[in-house]
């Protein structure tokens, strides 16, 4: 796993829905349960699905095959806009207030909630 020596900025934020534009899950939508700017990541839901056999413990006594979400790189995700429901890239603008926010390329629409 490759670490990122400073903090990337990440266009994406948790609760997100992001689409994945390229690799094996390319198409697929999720949620951003997790950003790891230190190495550029990001966890999104039900996407890259990895299973780790793990033994019995007191927290899972069977033990067994545990499948979770495993990290993909932030620049393979893309915003999907909630008023046009596509992928768009997203712009920076501020409202009347002067609050800073997150718009989308696509139909200019706040992105923020």
């Amino acid at each position: 796993m490759s670490v990122v020596t400073a903090r990337e900025a990440i266009h994406v934020k948790k609760g997100d829905t992001v689409e994945v534009i390229a690799g094996q899950h390319r198409g697929k939508r999720g949620k951003v349960l997790q950003v790891q700017p230190k190495h550029g990541r990001v966890i999104v839901e039900g996407i890259n699905i990895h299973k780790r056999h793990s033994k019995p413990t007191q927290k899972l006594p069977q033990g067994g095959i545990v499948e979770k979400e495993a990290p993909i790189f932030s620049s393979r995700v893309m915003l999907v806009c909630p008023k046009c429901s596509k992928a768009a890239r997203v712009g920076h603008g501020y409202l009347s207030d002067g609050t800073k926010v997150r718009v989308c390329k696509r139909c200019g629409e706040h992105l923020e909630q």
